[in-house]
């Protein structure tokens, strides 16, 4: 069903093209040709996050079977080395420049940020399925909403708040049917206090990411993102850190790689749309958690996650629908 929406979507925007193309060639009108491209251009951000997502989803895939392997931290830290290995020969190669220091702080403020947002995130996904873990993060874009009309002075559109409830509704359907069968004991509770608190962290990176992404490129962003987060978690490493064994080596590298996609697609994307635009896009997240959760974990997919799925893609589509400019704050 999920294939179809897509499918028809996709359809649909091919048969409008053609229709429009054949209209403005027949009527010779060149600038109603630019508004027409310009309106699909603006399709290609929410395309990126998309990509971005699904990319950070099959990371978390990756990543749990590391971390119960060899542990959140010492998967972390692995993953921020080899990421910053891989990206920054990218960067300087593209005619990087050391940022000036009002972007270094920013960069320095996301890698920190991201760096315990992550961590917890690896923790909660050793006690936690990865679509409970996904569906009870969804809490950050409701947030980062509100945040972005706080700190970047960008106006809530009813679009976007109406997506956002989509999203919210579906991911309650899902988690009522698979919380409800789940055995809670210590080790559980240990998880959704660690999703909880990078939740909270989560919707702060949010609105980080936008402030960054209009002053420096993704190649930049995405290399300081890693470099930072390797850097910080190395602090502890004298105490915690354990090289893994190679099978999770090969995980963490792949996560790795997997990452610099989701993060260099999520900053290009967040620097030509708003935030508020973009964040429903995170609710299909799930979608790509349940797929991999079945496919490396054996994790059930119940009917209760088809409905709810259905609702965070309607708020998906929605998200992408520019009508008339009704803003509430």
């Amino acid at each position: 069903m999920l294939f179809c929406l897509i499918l028809y979507r996709a359809s649909s925007i091919i048969a409008d093209w053609g229709l429009n193309h054949h209209k403005i060639v027949t009527m010779g009108n060149t600038r109603s040709m630019r508004a027409f491209m310009s309106e699909r251009r603006a399709l290609f951000p929410f395309l990126a996050a998309l990509l971005g997502v699904c990319a950070l989803s099959l990371m978390d895939a990756f990543m749990k079977g590391a971390a119960l392997a060899a542990g959140a931290y010492s998967a972390a830290v692995l993953r921020s080395v080899i990421a910053t290995v891989l990206i920054a020969p990218v960067w300087l190669g593209s005619g990087g420049r050391w940022p000036t220091r009002a972007i270094l702080n920013l960069h320095i403020l996301r890698g920190t940020v991201s760096t315990f947002m992550a961590l917890s995130f690896f923790y909660a996904l050793t006690k936690l399925p990865i679509a409970e873990a996904i569906a009870i993060s969804f809490i950050a874009p409701l947030i980062a909403l509100y945040l972005a009309a706080i700190w970047l002075d960008e106006k809530i559109r009813r679009e976007a708040i109406g997506a956002s409830v989509l999203g919210l509704v579906g991911t309650i359907i899902i988690v009522s049917g698979r919380m409800g069968a789940a055995e809670f004991d210590t080790e559980t509770l240990k998880g959704l206090a660690a999703i909880l608190f990078s939740t909270l962290l989560y919707a702060v990176n949010f609105i980080i990411i936008r402030k960054q992404a209009l002053v420096s490129s993704p190649t930049e962003a995405t290399t300081f993102h890693s470099g930072v987060g390797g850097l910080v978690l190395a602090v502890f490493a004298p105490w915690f850190f354990a090289m893994p064994a190679a099978g999770a080596f090969v995980d963490i590298t792949a996560a790795a790689i997997l990452t610099l996609i989701g993060a260099f697609a999520i900053t290009w994307a967040y620097a030509r749309a708003e935030a508020q635009s973009l964040v429903p896009m995170e609710y299909s997240g799930f979608l790509w958690a349940a797929l991999f959760g079945w496919m490396f974990f054996e994790e059930t997919i119940t009917i209760t996650t088809i409905a709810g799925a259905m609702m965070i893609v309607s708020g998906c589509l929605l998200a992408t629908r520019r009508g008339p400019d009704q803003t509430l704050l």
